[in-house]
């Protein structure tokens, strides 16, 4: 059967479409991506803004063509921290079944981490035991899992995003070298209270998802267009991160817009995005980690659409 799957997040609307088979993903048809910036204000307003609302309806208006189109028997939406933070989530999210037919799941980030695992992991081979990190950093938050086969042993969702951090602290544009100390101290503190010493050092290996991942591994690579197959398992060295965060760190945003495998609209947040993947990276001792194409859209079409 065809399911559609749509993850609004806190700095993109996305939209998956797949044939599913004995509960497997045996056809991609569709991958979308929008950057809509629904948690443009709510880390210091606490609600959605109306025009951030209007950004992702306007992109869910071309993807419920796509949805009919391919006759979809099974349509998903899960919606992450920017509505699960903000006072009117729940009505934007009876908008989202209402106005484009698509059964809404505001994910606890609890239930966010083990479908972005489940998705992260789901080509692994079941047998592999080497603990490994599935990271995924959003515009409101980022999940760090940590598990061995499919099985989750630890998850947590931090209150560190790109959105999220962006408005708190980079406001000079480019940044200065006092915004991005700021930043890195609010970052490491998040993420050293959320993540025991004992997990950190349980991880062996590293999954990176989402769009600051996906971003990274195309700029590393200059591709422009954007090519999904040669970002798919790309290893991002430390190295590397650090010298494409101090590159993006010292341009303006025009100058951002412009970075071949930089989708434009991610130009605002980038810097904040590549900061915590690099705080991340340090957190967990990794040399590299591995970029993947496959996160909480197949997650939760495995997890939820079946």
């Amino acid at each position: 059967m065809n399911v559609a799957v749509v993850d609004i997040g806190s700095n993109s609307t996305r939209l998956l479409i797949v044939e599913l088979q004995d509960r497997c993903v045996t056809h991609e048809m569709v991958r979308h991506s929008e950057v809509t910036r629904l948690g443009a204000g709510v880390d210091a307003d606490g609600r959605l803004r109306e025009d951030a609302m209007q950004r992702v309806f306007d992109t869910l208006d071309g993807y419920k063509k796509e949805i009919d189109a391919h006759r979809c028997e099974r349509a998903v939406a899960v919606l992450t921290s920017a509505v699960r933070d903000s006072a009117n989530g729940s009505e934007f999210a009876e908008a989202v079944r209402t106005r484009y037919g698509l059964e809404p799941h505001v994910l606890a980030g609890s239930e966010e981490a083990r479908l972005t695992f489940l998705g992260a992991t789901s080509e692994r081979d079941s047998a592999d035991r080497a603990p490994t990190l599935v990271l995924d950093i959003g515009g409101g938050s980022t999940e760090m899992i940590i598990g061995t086969g499919s099985e989750v042993n630890f998850r947590v969702s931090t209150q560190a995003g790109v959105v999220r951090q962006t408005e708190r602290h980079l406001h000079a544009d480019p940044p200065d070298e006092t915004e991005m100390d700021e930043l890195v101290a609010d970052v490491r503190e998040i993420l050293e209270a959320n993540v025991p010493a004992e997990w950190r050092d349980e991880v062996a290996h590293g999954i990176a998802v989402a769009g600051t991942a996906t971003s990274l591994a195309a700029i590393a690579q200059h591709l422009d267009p954007y090519d999904a197959e040669r970002v798919h398992g790309y290893l991002v060295s430390a190295a590397e991160c650090e010298r494409i965060l101090g590159e993006l760190a010292g341009m303006t945003l025009d100058e951002r817009r412009n970075v071949a495998g930089l989708q434009p609209g991610r130009a605002p947040t980038i810097v904040a995005g590549v900061l915590i993947f690099r705080e991340v990276l340090r957190l967990f001792e990794l040399d590299q980690i591995e970029i993947s194409e496959h996160d909480i859209l197949r997650g939760a079409a495995l997890g939820l659409a079946t």
